[in-house]
């Protein structure tokens, strides 16, 4: 026990076993819910729920083990919520890409970042797109997330008139997700530790009290086999073949990027590692959560990245690694829990994504909107999102016009040249999809 507390230097830290345990637990089950929402988002896109589980699990475990030992930070990994919606709804659904082509997409972004993380050129991404941008991507995959949410919970229907309206409340799944939402808002308001996941449980009990969620017939089970999903990555990496295909391994890679970069800074920043603006061992991070990216689409499951609600340990005194070894270990006893898949219906995850999307709404705080140059690229962005029930596009809309916007107010030499690239690839994007 001892080399364990000299390894992930508990005295340097002020840490002890007892609140590095307590701490753990508590990440878990802050973050537990990805479980069971991440089968549902991507099994929209027709991929095996029991393997996404299972994938999930593992996923997210080797992230917590990578992060905690590698790089000594209480921060856990699991399948980004929003990136998720992206590969199930957009590239999937949207562009009508299969499955096992999207998963590729993942699988190539993954041995990007993995480089650019070996070479340092991680600098170089994030100085190229404006901070502002970044902000606005976040917040728009938020509203994105949202929008999903309500649309799966039955609160925001197709209308013909007005393209969408409000659903009906005379059906039963309707109501699991009100109650679910107002019960979410309560805890999360009251800062209720896990709030989510304890949001999710009470509403799974309230559908199953009023018959409108069937009970399972019991709770345990073997991990559901990876075979539908396992390595499928590696055999379809020769259909991505196209533009527009490449357009989505390069989503892929700058969401993840950029959300995760922006997710570690946070949490080291609240834990109290920042060193003179700078995060220590942030290359050992980065590494660690783009292998776990990269074993997650192995595994068969959307992009891996750190999740904010590892700040729920670190509220309660994580400090070290060794918090998230216990997250990891906790994710892996998870997987026996499959059963609880047939009662973790859209409409009990649909509040979980509501909420989620309000959370990564708050980056609009940090837009300038007094500058309409940044302003309008940063509002097509966040509105274009849902709007176009695509991330791509709505990326799309607003780095093709912060170019225009920025030379309009003679501010053009602040441009990175990568955004002026990136200018070009996404009108060849759209041009693509239009054709």
């Amino acid at each position: 026990m001892k080399n364990i507390a000299k390894y992930f230097q508990f005295e340097q830290l002020k840490t002890n076993f007892k609140t590095e345990i307590i701490a753990g637990i508590t990440t878990y089950i802050s973050m537990v819910y990805i479980m069971f929402v991440n089968p549902n988002v991507l099994g929209a896109s027709g991929m095996d729920k029991g393997a996404i589980f299972t994938a999930t699990a593992l996923a997210s475990a080797i992230g917590c083990f990578l992060m905690g030992i590698l790089a000594n930070y209480p921060i856990a990994s699991a399948p980004a919520l929003g990136i998720n919606a992206f590969f199930a709804y957009s590239v999937v659904i949207g562009m009508k890409v299969p499955w096992q082509t999207a998963l590729a997409g993942v699988f190539v972004a993954s041995m990007i970042f993995l480089l650019i993380t070996i070479f340092k050129l991680r600098e170089l991404i994030i100085n190229a797109i404006p901070a502002d941008l970044k902000h606005a991507i976040s917040a728009g995959i938020g509203m994105f997330v949202a929008f999903l949410g309500l649309s799966q919970g039955g609160l925001v229907v197709a209308n013909p008139d007005t393209m969408v309206g409000l659903g009906s409340f005379t059906t039963p799944t309707t109501w699991i997700t009100v109650f679910g939402l107002v019960i979410t808002i309560i805890l999360m308001v009251r800062r209720v530790p896990g709030a989510i996941f304890f949001g999710m449980v009470l509403t799974t009990l309230f559908g199953m009290v009023t018959g409108v969620i069937h009970a399972p017939t019991h709770l345990l089970a073997a991990a559901p086999s990876l075979k539908p999903t396992f390595l499928t990555a590696v055999s379809h990496v020769g259909d991505i073949n196209t533009l527009q295909l490449w357009v989505v391994v390069l989503t892929f890679l700058l969401v993840t990027f950029f959300d995760t970069a922006g997710t570690l800074v946070g949490l080291a920043t609240q834990a109290g590692f920042m060193k003179d603006n700078k995060m220590p061992r942030v290359g050992k991070a980065l590494m660690s959560d783009s292998t776990a990216m990269l074993t997650g689409s192995l595994l068969g499951t959307s992009p891996v990245g750190a999740f904010v609600e590892s700040s729920a340990g670190i509220a309660v005194g994580g400090r070290s690694g060794f918090t998230v070894v216990i997250t990891g270990i906790m994710f892996i006893l998870g997987i026996f829990f499959s059963p609880l898949l047939t009662v973790v219906t859209s409409q009990v995850t649909a509040p979980a994504l509501i909420i989620v999307g309000v959370l990564m709404a708050q980056q609009t705080r940090e837009i300038n909107w007094d500058r309409l140059e940044i302003a309008i690229p940063a509002f097509l962005i966040i509105i274009g999102m849902p709007l176009t029930y695509s991330i791509s596009d709505g990326m799309a809309l607003g780095i093709i016009s912060y170019p225009i916007a920025m030379i309009a107010a003679k501010r053009g030499k602040e441009v990175h040249p990568l955004m002026y690239g990136l200018f070009f690839v996404f009108i060849g994007f759209i041009a693509i999809l239009n054709v």
